[in-house]
């Protein structure tokens, strides 16, 4: 099983725990039920910012829904270089949860890598509640905000809104690193 289904597995899990119907968290959430069918399907990928809101609506932890797994420390957690929990959201795009042993946290950051484009000029635009942050670590990354296009090079940093339709992908013929911090 990959990790599309895996999730959407959790996410049904989550629906028949709490007894609510698809329309009921869809509409709890601010999803369109038929999307909210297929990423409960695995016919679709979930995107992260889509995760966060269930997550945040229903009072669990980001992590259980994308690894499987509760954060246990309170205090302090550590995140070791190249080991943090990584999920491959698609096959040219990877996140790594820089927070995954935390609970309670107020923030999700993760280590994003992006492969060079590949022929992929379509960028898949998302919105959520709250404010995001992006550091570019490495690469260069195009991000599309509300309608703009923003070239944001090694160095440069950008903290938007993210209720507005945004997205991101990786220009140039190198790997896209960046550090998101989703609030």
């Amino acid at each position: 099983m990959g990790h599309v289904e895996e999730v959407a597995n959790r996410l049904k899990g989550l629906r028949d725990a709490l007894g609510l119907t698809v329309s009921e968290i869809a509409s709890a959430c601010g999803i369109a039920e038929d999307s909210y069918v297929k990423y409960e399907s695995g016919e679709i990928d979930i995107p992260v910012s889509t995760i966060h809101k269930i997550a945040h609506t229903y009072g669990v932890e980001i992590t259980a829904l994308l690894f499987g797994e509760e954060p246990k420390m309170k205090s302090y957690f550590v995140t070791r270089k190249g080991t943090g929990v990584s999920v491959e959201r698609r096959n040219w795009y990877k996140y790594q949860s820089l927070a995954a042993g935390f609970s309670n946290r107020v923030m999700e950051p993760f280590l994003v890598t992006v492969e060079p484009d590949a022929g992929c000029q379509d960028v898949h635009l998302s919105s959520h509640d709250g404010q995001e942050f992006n550091y570019v670590e490495s690469g260069s990354m195009e991000i599309h905000i509300d309608g703009k296009k923003i070239i944001l090079e090694e160095g440069d940093t950008i903290m938007f809104d993210a209720r507005h339709p945004h997205g991101m992908r990786a220009v140039g013929d190198r790997q896209l690193r960046f550090i998101a911090i989703i609030i």
